[in-house]
């Protein structure tokens, strides 16, 4: 079964939103770096490459299907932020999102009858999930530590390790 123009045009749509998302977490790496706290940039600058992974899967996923990859041009990234706090609840936002984005394409897959593109998206339903846990579990972390010095420190260092 041929894959649909309209399921094309979304899946070129979440590929333009995967490499938005890439800038958005290579910027947050670069305002953790300005901040000294290189753990938090080490993490950003990895969720910068797995958002890197994730368009890649949808560029594939349409190659293989023999659908046109349309390459987008991406938005500028936010540079600035108040402190750590906002800028996971920043990240967190995102990745729910993103999250609904995904839903969205799964509902259409689904509607269509396109077995493929759902089974293909499942993978990124499963990866949202652990997106949004990590992401929303540093939240509560640093809302926990209530922006104190040491707090941050001490997730800075967990999250050096990842």
């Amino acid at each position: 079964m041929k894959i649909s123009d309209a399921m094309v045009s979304a899946i070129n749509d979440q590929i333009k939103a995967e490499f938005d998302s890439a800038y958005i977490y290579l910027a947050m790496s670069a305002y953790f770096e300005a901040e000294g706290l290189s753990g938090m940039s080490h993490w950003m600058t990895k969720q910068h490459k797995e958002e890197i992974e994730h368009a890649e899967k949808f560029i594939s996923y349409l190659y293989r299907r023999g659908a046109r990859v349309i390459i987008p041009e991406i938005a500028r990234p936010r540079e600035n932020y108040t402190d750590a706090l906002e800028v996971f609840r920043t990240a967190y936002a995102h990745e729910q999102y993103i999250t609904s984005r995904i839903y969205k394409l799964v509902d259409m897959a689904a509607a269509e009858k396109d077995y493929a593109t759902q089974s293909m998206l499942q993978w990124f339903v499963d990866e949202q999930t652990e997106e949004e846990d990590n992401t929303g579990g540093i939240v509560s972390k640093l809302e926990f530590f209530g922006g104190d010095k040491h707090g941050v420190y001490v997730v800075d260092r967990e999250l050096s390790a990842r």
